[in-house]
């Protein structure tokens, strides 16, 4: 999710995932895959920009990844150290 902000002032968070394309007609248009247009004040370099952080955050930060074998692996492990 990114958040942007309308032409009157109010934040949008948008799913990045469904950004088709964005235009400049002067003003930045962004539309969704199901048909739905935003008019943003940010350029389409910083809505692209945000975009990849977005991603990029997912990717590099361990916290966003759901990985129960991790929790499971260390209570496992603690659980034989106990045992013994």
């Amino acid at each position: 999710m990114i958040q942007l902000t309308r032409i009157n002032q109010t934040p949008i968070v948008l799913n990045s995932d469904l950004i088709e394309h964005v235009e400049v007609t002067p003003d930045t248009v962004v539309t969704l895959t199901g048909g739905q247009k935003f008019l943003v004040l940010e350029s389409p370099q910083e809505v692209i920009a945000r975009v990849i952080a977005f991603r990029r955050s997912i990717v590099t930060d361990p916290s966003q990844l759901d990985s129960p074998s991790g929790a499971a692996g260390n209570g496992d492990a603690e659980r034989g150290k106990a045992a013994r």
